[in-house]
C-alpha cells in the first residue's frame, strides 16, 4: 500500500470518528435537558402554588376578619335587644304602678285642695287675729300685724326660731314663711333682734359665699362696720374641718356681735318679714 493510500485510510478513519463525537454530544444534552425541563416546571409549580398560598391565606384572613367584625355586631345587637326589653319591662312596671297609684294621687289631689283651703282660712283668722289686736291695743292702722310667734317691730315681723339649722336652710324656712333671713340696718333693729337673741347664737342673712363679698340676703352690698363684729372677725378660718370652703356665712354671737362661720354650722336663726295689713 503506498503512502497516498495509507493517507486516504486515516482521512476515511478520522471522517468516520467525527459523528461519533457529535452524537455523543447530543445524547449527553438530550439526558440533561428532560430533568432540567422537569426541574424548571417543578420550580414554576412551586412559585405558582406559593402564590396561590399567599392569595389565599389573604382571602383567608379577610373571611376571618369578617367573621369577626360580624361577631362583633351580633354581640352589639343581642346587647342593644337585652336593653330594650329591659327598658321594656321598667316601661310596663311603670305604666302598672301609674294604674294602681291612681286612687293615691286622686287622694294627693284632694288633700292638697284642703290644704289650701286650710291656707286660706289661716290668712283669714291671722287677719282678723290682727284687726283684734289693732282694737285692743288701740295701735296704729298702719303698723299692721305679725303671725302667730312673731314679735313686731315698727313695720316688721321677726321669728327667733327655737330650733337649729345650717344657714342654708334657715334661708329656706324663712322663705317658705313669707320672709327673709333678718336685714339689720338701723341701730334700733339691732337693739331689737340682739336684746332677744344673747346670749344664743343666730344666723343672721348676711354672707359671702356668693361674690366673695359681704352682702345682705337681698344682695344689698354691706358696708363694713368694725363695732358690729367681734374683733378680730370676720377671718375666714379654713381650718373648720367641715368641708369645702372657709367660714362664708354671718351670725351674732353670744355678746350680739357678728362673726363669721363656716354655713353648715346649725345655729338658730332669725327671721324678717313685712307686717300684715286687716
Amino acid at each position: 500500500m503506498s503512502y497516498c493510500e495509507k493517507e486516504d485510510d486515516n482521512t476515511a478513519l478520522w471522517i468516520k470518528d467525527s459523528p461519533s463525537v457529535f452524537l455523543s454530544g447530543v445524547s449527553r444534552f438530550r439526558r440533561w435537558l428532560f430533568p432540567a425541563l422537569t426541574a424548571t416546571v417543578i420550580v414554576i409549580l412551586i412559585i405558582a402554588l406559593g402564590a396561590s398560598n399567599v392569595k389565599t391565606s389573604n382571602r383567608l384572613w379577610s373571611v376571618e376578619q369578617s367573621v369577626s367584625n360580624l361577631s362583633e355586631v351580633i354581640q352589639s345587637l343581642n346587647a342593644s335587644l337585652q336593653h330594650a326589653e329591659e327598658t321594656a319591662k321598667r316601661v310596663q312596671r311603670l305604666q302598672f304602678a301609674v294604674e294602681n297609684n291612681k286612687d293615691q294621687l286622686t287622694s294627693v289631689s284632694e288633700a292638697l285642695k284642703q290644704l289650701s283651703v286650710v291656707d286660706s282660712l289661716q290668712r283669714s283668722v291671722a287677719s282678723l287675729k290682727c284687726s283684734l289686736e289693732r282694737i285692743i291695743n288701740n295701735s296704729s292702722v298702719s303698723e299692721g300685724c305679725c303671725p302667730l310667734g312673731w314679735d313686731q317691730f315698727h313695720f316688721s315681723c321677726y321669728f327667733f326660731s327655737g330650733s337649729s339649722l345650717s344657714w342654708n336652710e334657715s334661708r329656706v324656712w324663712c322663705e317658705t314663711h313669707g320672709g327673709h333671713l333678718v336685714i339689720l340696718h338701723s341701730d334700733e333693729a339691732w337693739d331689737f333682734v340682739t336684746s332677744r337673741t344673747m346670749p344664743v347664737l343666730f344666723w343672721v342673712g348676711l354672707s359671702d359665699w356668693r361674690t366673695g363679698r359681704w352682702e345682705w340676703i337681698n344682695q344689698t352690698p354691706y358696708t363694713m362696720e368694725r363695732r358690729r363684729w367681734v374683733p378680730g372677725q370676720p377671718d375666714s378660718w379654713s381650718g373648720h374641718g367641715l368641708g369645702h370652703g372657709d367660714e362664708d356665712c354671718a351670725h351674732l354671737h353670744s355678746n350680739g356681735r357678728l362673726n363669721d362661720l363656716h354655713c353648715s354650722t346649725r345655729l338658730r336663726y332669725v327671721c324678717q318679714r313685712h307686717s300684715m295689713r286687716a
